[in-house]
């Protein structure tokens, strides 16, 4: 008895074929998608803080909830006792914050932030050298942080020192020269700008910052191009608690 290869068999045997081929394609693809969402989940579970993987713009929404918070007295309660062993094997914080190292502007606090919330560099006129670039450097490449904030404050002792000194063109005394040359840039931008220096130099001081980390390479102006990072510029009122974006 021979077998029947009638065009119609051929055809159904092609058919039959082609569906178990489709059928396999759209299983592996769906396998290859859960293990890719699973791989996904175990590195987001892999994380210390995985709330802390967040985009540019929810970090900074997130900074800003934060500070109100503060502002109107909503003291975060911190359960440090759970937070130290978490944070012992890494950290992924969500916020770097370049700020003074005034006493009365604690970042932590400002924020309401817990263990491993914040990567924060603190120099006394929160300005940008090497040292910390990078850090900010470090924080970007190898922790993903995706926001920085530089935050000034009203008052800030440092941006009076420079002016005092280049009025009466003498430098201080000691390291704090230091201060005054790095300084000394946004200073003399303010200084023709009419009353009220100190205030327009803090200002100006924390936009130029602004500008220098966002276009500082390799590592800082290639992750603001690629949208992994975003980075602003903020007022710290001293009497009211109060963040303001400038920048």
């Amino acid at each position: 008895m021979h077998a029947d290869h009638s065009p119609n068999m051929d055809h159904l045997t092609k058919f039959s074929r082609s569906r178990r081929s489709l059928l396999l394609f759209g299983a592996s693809t769906v396998f290859l998608g859960l293990g890719n969402r699973i791989a996904d989940v175990k590195e987001a579970k892999g994380r210390p803080k995985p709330d802390n993987l967040i985009a540019p713009d929810a970090a900074l929404k997130r900074l800003l909830k934060g500070n109100e918070q503060y502002v109107q007295g909503e003291l975060r309660v911190n359960d440090f006792r759970r937070e130290r062993p978490v944070l012992v094997e890494g950290q992924n914080p969500y916020a770097a914050v370049l700020t003074c190292a005034d006493s009365r502007v604690p970042p932590e606090l400002v924020f309401q932030s817990g263990l491993g919330d914040l990567f924060v560099c603190r120099v006394a006129g929160n300005f940008a050298n090497d040292d910390t670039l990078a850090s900010m450097e470090y924080a970007v490449s190898v922790l993903n942080t995706p926001l920085i904030l530089v935050l000034g404050h009203d008052h800030c002792g440092a941006i009076d020192a420079t002016i005092k000194s280049l009025h009466q063109d003498k430098p201080p005394l000691g390291h704090i020269s230091f201060l005054v040359k790095a300084l000394a840039p946004s200073v003399k931008a303010s200084l023709e700008r009419g009353d009220d220096i100190l205030a327009k130099a803090i200002r100006q001081n924390v936009i130029d910052n602004v500008n220098k980390l966002k276009s500082t390479g390799p590592i800082l102006n290639a992750a603001v191009e690629q949208n992994r990072l975003k980075v602003v510029g903020g007022l710290y009122r001293l009497e009211t608690g109060k963040v303001e974006i400038v920048s």
